[in-house]
């Protein structure tokens, strides 16, 4: 025989099972990473308020980084094309001229929630956050709530009637982060860009005002090596993309490997750590009001992952059983 006829060894291939369990652990662990660096955020943020930079320069700041940082990964990536195709359609330009004010009202919201000392309300919020979307999707895409994703939803508008009665107010934070941010996934739901190419252009958008003001406030006579002009100030102001992009582009890795019903679960180490942080190391009061509230939206939300988790395991079991009653195909004799 020889050596071209010779049989072939056949490569040692991974068995489907042990690529996709690879996969899905990959997937867990960039979800978890992203969540836990956007958790943290508040350290970081009010790194920058007690350095002296107000809300609205940190927000500059983030933006004028980012786009950056993104410019750069882009770049690395051989992005381009992509970013000129979605420039070249109008309605989307558009779709992410809105999305841009959503995130962008999100992110100041986020910021000065930090500098007031209210990251309990934006804790709040970002639990509030998931039933939110629920009521959008009813609103805009025509998805029907189910029972228990109405009690879900009465349980979390009963925890914030209660801090408006108790406070003496509406815990406005606590209703902006999640409606902004609702609105941006909608808009983002329905505009086909993938998550580093929009979050670019929509901070291209935003780079001409935020460089603008950066320009202004840096240049003022009290803005001098002893404030925000400082060497530690503006090295720490300089991270702000770093501290945007790379866990965004370790959600998108994620998103790309997990299944929506474990994204969405993990999607609450974000505000767990953020009311950690602000009642061990904020020393911000976690008093018997605000605690009913968190505990109505927390039994809201073990209702609605546990009707999210019952209607997947039902799912999945009717198209296992779908599958096996299929009779299967006959292979044509070549």
């Amino acid at each position: 025989m020889t050596e071209r006829n010779a049989p072939q060894l056949a490569p040692q291939l991974e068995p489907p099972h042990t690529s996709h369990a690879k996969s899905l652990g990959a997937g867990i662990a960039l979800g978890v990473a992203s969540y836990t660096w956007w958790g943290m955020g508040p350290l970081y943020f009010k790194a920058l308020t007690n350095a002296g930079s107000p809300a609205v320069l940190s927000l500059c700041h983030r933006i004028a980084w980012s786009f950056l940082v993104l410019a750069l990964f882009i770049a690395a990536t051989r992005g381009w094309a992509s970013v000129a195709r979605v420039l070249r359609n109008r309605r989307t330009t558009l779709a992410l001229l809105a999305s841009t004010i959503c995130i962008g009202i999100n992110w100041l919201g986020f910021i000065y929630a930090v500098e007031t000392n209210r990251v309990l309300e934006s804790s709040l919020g970002y639990f509030i956050n998931p039933l939110f979307t629920v009521l959008l999707g009813m609103a805009f895409l025509g998805e029907r709530l189910r029972p228990a994703q109405w009690i879900s939803v009465a349980l979390a508008t009963c925890g914030v009637a209660w801090l408006t009665i108790t406070r003496g107010g509406l815990p406005w934070i606590a209703i902006v982060l999640p409606v902004s941010f609702g609105l941006y996934s909608l808009i983002r739901k329905r505009t086909d860009v993938g998550p580093v190419i929009g979050l670019f252009v929509e901070t291209a958008l935003l780079a001409p005002l935020a460089l603008a003001w950066i320009a202004w406030a840096h240049t003022r006579p009290e803005a001098g090596p002893a404030g925000i002009n400082a060497p530690p100030t503006l090295a720490l102001l300089s991270f702000a993309g770093v501290m945007t992009a790379v866990p965004l582009v370790f959600f998108a890795a994620a998103a790309q490997r997990l299944p929506l019903s474990i994204l969405g679960f993990l999607q609450y180490i974000n505000p767990t750590i953020q009311l950690i942080t602000a009642t061990l190391l904020f020393n911000e009061t976690l008093d018997r009001n605000r605690l009913l509230a968190f505990v109505l939206i927390w039994i809201g939300l073990a209702i609605f992952i546990a009707d999210l988790a019952t209607r997947t395991a039902t799912s999945r079991a009717t198209a296992s059983r779908a599958t096996a009653s299929s009779p299967p195909r006959r292979r044509s004799v070549q």
